[in-house]
């Protein structure tokens, strides 16, 4: 029999409440390109860091200057071994010795490396590179044990979702049978042994732009929608971005490796493109990636993995104007290289919290603050017994929901289930918070839906 609990101690449950779910709020970090002639001297590009409060950086190679500059600044950093180096570290464990000797423990631990990307969408590398990838990350993991650091630094290697075979819809997702047994199943399982995660670049801007008559605007940018339901397992998503990492996810559990954790190592929009670039533009680039930060900080994961947060590296720090390739390619900034802001959006969560609490002009950050239209709040129940549970506690304590139709006895009491009675009370919170963005989340347990639910002859109130 589901029941909430209405004597436990109110500080109890807020207590129980916050440990439950703040650790569901996930991290923004930001690539640090340097494909570029204009941009600011590595010490002055950490100060920039610091004074907009960004505490991880991804790097794409081991430049002595900037992981100089970056010693004893608090700031998280991912280097890469690059592509054309893998086929050396794989076949000769001195190179590898010596290569992590110069570029990693010379460095660390002043410099805070956490991470090592070994290659950067090594499956799409033109040169074939794909047969030294696991190899070369191997013998750099013996290279680190021999300096103590195998603990401490965690290998992976960014891939793009052109590895994907299928990834529409997203429980269908899967990869190329073609590239599962020679790289991508040794890869998953050495991510495993040694304990770390896949790093995954997505891009919803490239799949919008390619199908813009099929795809809603909205549904690519983050922004208020009806969604899509996966006709495969019934989940409803909200992005495209979360229907892209869900289909990896499927693609890993399809081969054996699905409690492997992800880490977003590049997603971004760009503020300016060619003609035919459909979507790109400032309005969108801010949108994307202001209600990206507010959904990344406001906690939960996708559909698939609602416990685990989004950690999150946004493409890029700066516009880089000797990239090749369309425009939108040198655009994908969030600062040009005078370090003026190409758009204004919140990064951290003292400045989302500062951002919600005024009216937020959505044509300057595109980040909507209230839903339009009716919707409402139901339980996500991929989320777990104990989740739901909690949360229902919290909403129907310290949250003030009206919890009592679904009392025993009173009129939304049957069916009397967890998720029934979950997604009444979460949508009771969601009305009295007059719909506001991040009330409906409960990390991860619930999401909006713009259909009115129905569980038996129960009617769900729009507002209070």
């Amino acid at each position: 029999m589901t029941t909430f609990t209405f004597s436990v101690l109110a500080s109890l449950l807020l207590s129980f409440f916050s440990v439950a779910f703040a650790a569901e709020k996930g991290n923004i970090g930001i690539n640090y390109g340097r494909i570029a002639n204009n941009l600011p001297a590595p010490t002055k590009v950490v100060d920039l860091l610091k004074s907009q409060g960004i505490t991880n950086v991804k790097l794409y190679d081991t430049d002595a200057a900037v992981l100089t500059a970056l010693a004893d600044s608090n700031i998280s950093v991912i280097v890469c071994l690059p592509n054309e180096l893998l086929s050396s570290a794989a076949k000769d464990q001195s190179f590898a010795d010596k290569w992590v000797q110069a570029n990693i423990s010379h460095y660390y631990p002043k410099t805070q490396i956490e991470a090592i990307a070994v290659g950067n969408e090594v499956l799409d590398d033109k040169n074939n590179a794909t047969d030294f990838l696991v190899p070369a990350m191997k013998n750099i993991h013996a290279s680190l044990k021999k300096y103590n650091l195998d603990s401490s630094i965690k290998l992976s290697s960014p891939i793009s979702l052109t590895a994907l075979q299928s990834s529409y819809p997203p429980s269908a997702g899967s990869f190329k049978p073609d590239l599962v047994q020679p790289v991508i199943k040794p890869l998953l399982d050495f991510l495993q042994q040694t304990g770390s995660y896949l790093m995954v670049n997505a891009y919803p801007f490239f799949a919008y732009a390619d199908n813009s008559d099929e795809i809603s605007l909205d549904y690519a940018l983050l922004k208020q929608n009806p969604g899509n339901v996966d006709s495969g397992n019934g989940l409803r998503y909200m992005s495209l971005l979360e229907a892209q990492l869900d289909a990896v996810v499927s693609a890993m559990s399809a081969i054996g490796n699905e409690d492997l954790k992800m880490v977003v190592t590049e997603t971004g929009w760009p503020s300016n493109g060619d003609e035919n670039e459909v979507g790109a533009g400032k309005e969108n680039a801010a949108a994307y990636n202001g209600n990206l930060v507010r959904r990344v900080l406001t906690g939960g994961g996708t559909p698939l993995k609602p416990q685990e947060p989004l950690n999150v590296y946004l493409f890029a720090l700066f516009n880089e104007n000797q990239k090749p390739g369309p425009t939108s390619e040198r655009n994908y900034g969030l600062f040009y290289p005078d370090e003026m802001k190409v758009y204004e959006i919140p990064l951290t969560a003292a400045e989302l919290s500062k951002d919600q609490s005024t009216p937020v002009n959505e044509s300057k950050t595109q980040v909507p603050t209230q839903p339009s239209g009716n919707t409402w709040c139901v339980a996500n129940a991929n989320a777990g017994e104990e989740k739901l549970q909690a949360a229902l506690d919290y909403a129907c304590g310290e949250g003030g929901a009206d919890c009592r139709p679904i009392t025993d006895g009173s009129t939304c009491f049957n069916p009397n289930t967890l998720e029934a009675h979950a997604s009444y009370a979460f949508n009771s919170y969601y009305q009295k918070k007059a719909r506001g963005t991040g009330t409906c989340n409960f990390g991860g347990a619930a999401y909006v839906v713009s259909q009115p639910p129905r569980y038996g002859t129960c009617e769900f109130p729009t507002g209070y």
